[in-house]
């Protein structure tokens, strides 16, 4: 009787998933246009197999011919088309001027090309095998006797100065990504005195200039241990778009849900009219930001 029910229970199983992989067999065209069909193509020279390619019924076998011809590259008058159901061939489609729904073609069903040109580029797997494709390869003796290139170029350098070496390559250049370079020793600090926040006062609305961020003044003044000193504007984000909440090295200004705080330098800041809008949440890189 235990394995009368443990037979059942696999049964059972087996046949809820042949249902759920079956489940829309024969449904899957249900939902295309009138007068068009999908069917899978076929060619006697090629691998590959072209699936569910849309075809007209009212387009004629010519026609047809010269669509397959841009997906397989065998030209319209070397094509012989077979139309299979199951792989079993119903209908020779040898006729240019009839349609194809005269040949009751269904969605689900094959057209096989065969290919007539005993020539065709696609014989051999001409039109697959990469590695019969003949690669252009300039000898060293032609390179070089060319002028204008790496290697003269080089050659000049070493012959004006022996010792000379090439540079090396930048592989930051042109990359938007790649984060400006670090400004340099003798450049001034970014300002942030008192004069920075003037006018700022907690309780303002406010927009931070990079990404056009919005909240509230949170905190006004220094912050006392943070990197670059000087005065900081603590903001209560209204999205989570901040790096902090409400804290700087461990000690608490504001209160803030993670990632809803930012600390910004104030002329980084605007306050004034600005009610809550919708924010694409993205991290700010600013180097005038914790």
């Amino acid at each position: 009787m235990q394995m009368d029910a443990h037979a059942s229970t696999c049964l059972i199983f087996f046949q809820e998933v042949k249902n759920y992989v079956t489940n829309n067999d024969g449904k899957q065209w249900d939902l295309l246009p009138q007068g068009i069909v999908c069917l899978h193509v076929t060619h006697s020279n090629l691998s590959r197999r072209m699936i569910e390619i849309r075809f007209d019924l009212h387009m004629t076998i010519g026609s047809l011919k010269e669509k397959l011809h841009r997906h397989c590259g065998t030209p319209a008058f070397s094509q012989r088309l077979v139309l299979k159901d199951g792989g079993q061939s119903i209908a020779n489609l040898d006729d240019d001027s009839k349609k194809l729904g005269y040949y009751s073609a269904e969605s689900g069903m094959e057209i096989h090309i065969i290919d007539t040109d005993p020539f065709s580029m696609s014989r051999g797997g001409g039109l697959e095998d990469e590695s019969l494709i003949e690669k252009y390869r300039m000898t060293d003796e032609a390179y070089e006797a060319r002028g204008g290139t790496v290697r003269e170029y080089i050659r000049q350098q070493k012959a004006a100065d022996p010792n000379w070496k090439p540079p090396k390559p930048n592989m930051m250049a042109g990359n938007p990504w790649a984060k400006a370079p670090a400004a340099a020793a003798d450049e001034p600090p970014p300002p942030c005195g008192p004069e920075t926040v003037e006018g700022m006062e907690v309780g303002m609305r406010c927009e931070v200039t990079t990404g056009g961020r919005r909240g509230e003044v949170a905190y006004v003044g220094e912050v006392p241990g943070v990197a670059g000193g000087g005065h900081w504007v603590g903001v209560r984000f209204d999205e989570p778009v901040g790096k902090s909440d409400g804290t700087a090295k461990g000690v608490r200004y504001f209160e803030a849900e993670p990632r809803y705080g930012g600390w910004v330098r104030g002329y980084k800041l605007k306050v004034g009219d600005y009610p809550e809008k919708e924010l694409d949440l993205e991290d700010s890189d600013d180097e005038d930001e914790i």
